[in-house]
C-alpha cells in the first residue's frame, strides 16, 4: 500500500470513527435518558471520565513508546521487540497499579469524592459504582495496555490503517453494547458488567490478528528487560505531563471559564467550540495516518518525501480548511440559533476566534510531528507549559473585561505561542539531521490563515458586504493556493493530488 494510499484509509477510518462519536451522543444520550433517571446517566458519564483521567499514566507510556517504535523503524526489529515486551511488561505493571489506586479507592470509601457526587450516593448506587470502575480497570489491562503497544509497534510497518479500522470497530461496539443493555432494562451495574464481558470476548479476534502480523514481519518475541523498560517509563513521564498540561490548555478551559462567566457564558462557549472542535478532530485524522511515514522520510534525511509529507497537510489548509471558516462564518449564525433554539446569543468575533484558533493548530501540525515524533521530551513539555499557562493566565486578564470572547482570544494565543515554539524546535531539529524547514511554503500557509481572520473580521464589521467580501475572498484563496500548488517540488504535488483527488472537485483547482 502506498503512502498515500495508507493515509486515504487511516483518514477514513477517523472520520468513520468521528461519525461513530458524533452520532452516539446525539442519538444515545436521549436513549439512555428514556430508560436510565439523570442521576445514573450521570453516573455512568462519571465513571468513564473517571477512567479517562486515572489511565493517563497508562496512555502516557504508550504514546512515548510508539514514537520510539517509529524512531526505530523497520531496520532493527530486534531492538523494537526488546523495547515492545520491555515496554509491555511495565504497561501491565502499570495497569495492576491503577487497578490497585481503585481497588483504595473503594476500601477508603472515596469514589463518591472522586466521582464529585459525595453527598447524592446511597450504598448502594456506590457499591454499584465501585464494581463498574473495577471492572473498568481490568478491562483496560486485557483489552487496552497490550493492544495498544502492539497497535503501535506495528505502526512502522505500514498497519497503521488496519489498526485504525479496528479501532473503528471497536468504538462503534463500545457505544452501541451498552445502549442496547440499557434499552432491554439493565441497570448500571448489569450494564457494566455485561458490556466489559463482552469487550473482552471480542477482543480475542484482535490479538490473533496482531500476533499473525507479527510473525509476517518477523517481530519476536524478547525476554523483557526491566532496564530498557523501566528506564522508557521514566522518560515517558514527560509525555504523561505533557497530556495533562494539552488537557488543560484544550479542555480544562472550561473549569477556568465557568466561574467568570457563568452558566450561560459557559454554554455559549462550548456550543460555539462544537465545529473548532470536529475540525480538529478531522485534522488528526489526517495528521495521525501520516505520522509513520514521515518518521520513516526523516529517518532516511530523505528532503524531498519529508517536504511531501508537510505538503499533504498544509495543501488541506490551504485549499481546503482556511476558505471552508471563512464561508462557515459568512452562513453559521441563523443555523446556529436554529440549533441552540434561541436560548444562546450567537457572538461572531467568539466563533471567529475559535475557528482562527484551529487554522493555528493545522499550520503547526509537521512541526508538531517532528519534535513529538523523535520524542524531544524537554521542548515538549516546555511548550505545553507555557500553552496551559498563557491560557489561564489571559482568561483571567481578559474575560472580566470582554466577557466569553476572552477565553477565544486566550485559546488563540496559546496556539500563536505553540505554534511559534514547535516551529523554533522543529526548524533546529531539521538542521542538525541535514534538513532543511521548508520556510517559502510554511509563510504561504501562514498567510492563508491571516488573510482568514482578516475576511472574517471585515465580514463582521462590515455585515452588509459580507457576500461581496466572500466573493473577493475566495478569489483570493484560489491564487494564494496556486500560488502554494506551483511551489511545491514534484514529488509533493503528486503525494497531494492522490489524496484530493477523493475530494470531489477540488483536484481540478491542481492539475498537473
Amino acid at each position: 500500500m502506498s503512502t498515500a494510499s495508507r493515509l486515504i484509509s487511516g483518514s477514513a477510518a477517523s472520520w468513520v470513527r468521528i461519525g461513530v462519536n458524533v452520532v452516539s451522543q446525539v442519538i444515545l444520550v436521549p436513549l439512555y435518558l428514556t430508560h436510565w433517571s439523570i442521576e445514573t446517566y450521570g453516573l455512568w458519564i462519571a465513571i468513564q471520565a473517571l477512567v479517562g483521567i486515572l489511565f493517563t499514566l497508562d496512555t502516557g507510556h504508550q504514546e512515548f513508546l510508539g514514537y520510539e517504535f517509529m524512531r526505530i523503524g523497520r531496520e532493527d526489529r530486534s531492538k523494537l521487540s526488546k523495547y515492545l515486551w520491555s515496554g509491555i511488561s511495565i504497561g501491565m505493571g502499570i495497569s495492576l497499579l491503577q487497578i490497585a489506586l481503585i481497588i483504595v479507592f473503594i476500601l477508603t470509601n472515596v469514589v463518591p469524592l472522586v466521582l464529585g457526587k459525595a453527598d447524592s450516593l446511597d450504598s448502594k448506587s456506590i457499591h454499584d459504582v465501585s464494581i463498574v470502575l473495577l471492572l473498568q480497570g481490568v478491562g483496560w489491562l486485557i483489552c487496552t495496555s497490550i493492544t495498544g503497544l502492539l497497535f503501535r509497534a506495528l505502526a512502522p510497518f505500514g498497519y497503521y490503517p488496519r489498526m485504525a479500522w479496528w479501532n473503528c470497530g471497536y468504538a462503534f461496539t463500545n457505544a452501541l453494547i451498552p445502549a442496547v443493555l440499557v434499552v432491554f432494562g439493565t441497570d448500571l451495574l448489569m450494564t457494566g458488567i455485561i458490556s466489559n464481558i463482552i469487550s473482552i470476548v471480542l477482543y480475542i479476534p484482535l490479538y490473533i490478528d496482531l500476533f499473525r502480523l507479527l510473525r509476517r514481519e518477523e517481530i519476536e518475541f524478547s525476554t523483557p528487560s526491566w532496564q530498557i523498560g523501566i528506564k522508557n517509563f521514566g522518560r515517558s513521564l514527560a509525555v504523561f505531563g505533557k497530556i495533562i498540561l494539552e488537557s488543560l490548555r484544550q479542555q480544562g478551559v472550561r473549569l477556568v471559564l465557568a466561574p467568570l462567566t457563568g452558566v450561560v457564558g459557559l454554554v455559549a462557549f462550548t456550543t460555539m467550540r462544537t465545529g473548532a472542535n470536529v475540525a480538529l478532530q478531522g485534522l488528526n485524522s489526517i495528521t495521525n495516518p501520516l505520522m509513520p511515514d514521515l518518521m520513516r522520510f526523516l529517518h532516511q534525511r530523505d528532503q524531498a518525501r519529508s517536504e511531501s509529507a508537510f505538503g499533504t497537510v498544509w495543501i488541506i489548509i490551504v485549499a481546503i480548511m482556511a476558505p471552508a471558516v471563512v464561508v462557515l462564518q459568512a452562513f453559521v449564525e441563523p443555523f446556529y440559533i436554529a440549533w441552540t433554539r434561541g436560548k444562546v446569543p450567537f457572538d461572531p468575533w467568539l466563533f471567529a476566534t475559535l475557528s482562527l484558533s484551529v487554522l493555528v493548530y493545522a499550520v503547526v501540525q509537521p512541526a508538531t510531528t517532528v519534535v513529538i515524533g523523535n520524542n524531544l521530551l524537554k521542548p515538549q513539555l516546555f511548550i505545553s507549559l507555557v500553552g496551559a499557562t498563557t491560557v489561564v493566565v489571559c482568561i483571567y486578564i481578559l474575560v472580566p473585561h470582554i466577557g466569553i470572547l476572552g477565553g477565544g482570544v486566550s485559546l488563540l494565543t496559546a496556539e500563536i505561542f505553540t505554534t511559534v515554539g514547535y516551529v523554533i524546535v522543529a526548524k533546529r531539529w531539521l538542521q542538525q539531521n541535514g534538513l532543511v524547514w521548508p520556510m517559502r511554503s510554511f509563510l504561504i500557509v501562514v498567510t492563508s490563515v491571516i488573510v482568514s481572520g482578516a475576511i472574517m473580521a471585515v465580514m463582521i464589521l462590515l455585515p452588509n458586504l459580507r457576500w461581496i467580501v466572500l466573493a473577493v475572498s475566495m478569489l483570493l484563496f484560489i491564487w494564494n493556493a496556486w500560488h502554494y500548488w506551483k511551489l511545491l517540488p514534484l514529488l509533493a504535488t503528486q503525494q497531494a493530488r492522490k489524496v484530493l483527488s477523493h475530494l470531489p472537485g477540488v483536484n481540478k483547482l491542481f492539475p498537473a
